[in-house]
């Protein structure tokens, strides 16, 4: 493997790691209403488990609510139950082919908390960036061994994976003070 191929690679699951945490902070309430909130609750449907986002329409008709159109409103009471489960803290209400969920203002306890949690998401991505970088160093390490690569594209592909890792984790920074900026505005 030459060292573009690693330094390549290691981009590729490095931006994985941002995207997942970029839906993982699309999950996490702010003042405003998303169909972040719900779109990816587990629904027991048809005997199996599936993402809201693929049994429903969600819509956000205005800042305060979200509204919830099962394409089959047999599930709708599945759906209620689901989102009653989930961690998120909403109740929606039913009217017979439709879900809504009034989104509440955020105390200032539960801002503080959210922001905690958004914090602590960034700085999972940090460690799983960081394991990247490790199984890319470590993937150079044994290309030397194998007499791939020379001492000096090792050395280089180290500093450019650094390089990359830098980016990244400037990337994941943004992300998290967005985040933190959007629950914490009033």
């Amino acid at each position: 493997m030459s060292k573009e191929s690693i330094c390549k690679e290691a981009r590729a699951k490095m931006e994985k790691v941002i995207a997942r945490l970029q839906e993982e902070l699309r999950g996490l309430r702010t003042g405003r209403a998303s169909t972040g909130l719900v779109e990816n609750i587990k629904v027991e449907c048809y005997g199996e488990l599936s993402p809201l986002k693929q049994i429903a329409v969600i819509s956000t008709p205005d800042a305060q609510s979200i509204v919830i159109k099962p394409y089959d409103v047999s599930i709708i009471s599945n759906i209620e139950k689901a989102i009653l489960q989930s961690d998120i803290g909403l109740v929606p209400s039913a009217d017979g082919k439709a879900l809504r969920i009034v989104i509440p203002p955020l105390t200032e306890e539960r801002r503080k908390k959210l922001s905690a949690h958004a914090k602590e998401s960034g700085e999972a991505a940090k460690i799983s960036l960081r394991n990247v970088r490790h199984e890319a160093n470590k993937q150079a390490d044994k290309e030397e061994k194998d007499d791939i690569l020379t001492e000096d594209d090792v050395k280089r592909a180290k500093e450019d994976i650094q390089k990359i890792i830098y980016e990244y984790e400037g990337k994941l920074n943004d992300l998290i003070k967005k985040k933190i900026e959007e629950i914490l505005k009033v």
